[in-house]
């Protein structure tokens, strides 16, 4: 099979497994993408060419959009490699896409260095949950210590830096566009 027909066959599947997956009979999807029930029949089971006319209803209905319906089935950037960052004492692994979502970025990080000297500011808000060990938050004059099992959120317009204490931590981040520029450099 060549590689478009192995994706036709992917959007074909997609297609029938969140219908499946709602409960929704042909039917329902039908009222709910505004075409035919034997339409979306013949296109699930390929006996019917599906045209972009067509997907961006499907997709809609379906509560996806598009580019997922039609984003590729190879494997190859499943495993998600972390970046080294020595100098700053922090391991990161990207967890967002690269435009998925507009604005913000998941991350891991795994830090190792002790709270830096140097506060920065930047706009925003910053989100993280502590998953092992302990972090240090410093914002401002205020020293924070937020321990496994335990979130943080602030402002970032307040001067503020982390780290790790009594051995590496590890988080989870939730940072929007101006926190992934700061505290995840250039290497994004």
């Amino acid at each position: 099979m060549t590689q478009d027909g192995e994706l036709d066959a992917l959007v074909r599947q997609r297609i029938r497994s969140l219908r499946v997956a709602r409960g929704w009979s042909l039917d329902e999807l039908a009222s709910r993408s505004y075409l035919t029930p034997s339409t979306l029949s013949r296109i699930e089971t390929g006996h019917r060419r599906i045209a972009l006319d067509q997907l961006a209803p499907i997709a809609r209905a379906l509560g996806t959009s598009l580019d997922q319906l039609v984003e590729s089935g190879r494997d190859e950037d499943v495993v998600i490699r972390p970046h080294h960052d020595d100098a700053r004492g922090m391991t990161t692994w990207l967890l967002t896409r690269e435009g998925v979502t507009a604005g913000m970025t998941v991350a891991k990080l795994r830090l190792d260095r002790a709270v830096p000297a140097d506060l920065r500011v930047h706009p925003g808000r910053d989100w993280f949950v502590v998953l092992s060990g302990a972090v240090v938050l410093r914002l401002a004059e205020r020293t924070v210590l937020v321990r496994a099992g335990e979130a943080a959120e602030f402002s970032t317009m307040v001067p503020h830096a982390f780290g790790s204490t009594g051995g590496p931590a590890e988080m989870l981040c939730i940072l929007d566009h101006e926190g992934e520029r700061s505290h995840l450099g250039p290497h994004r």
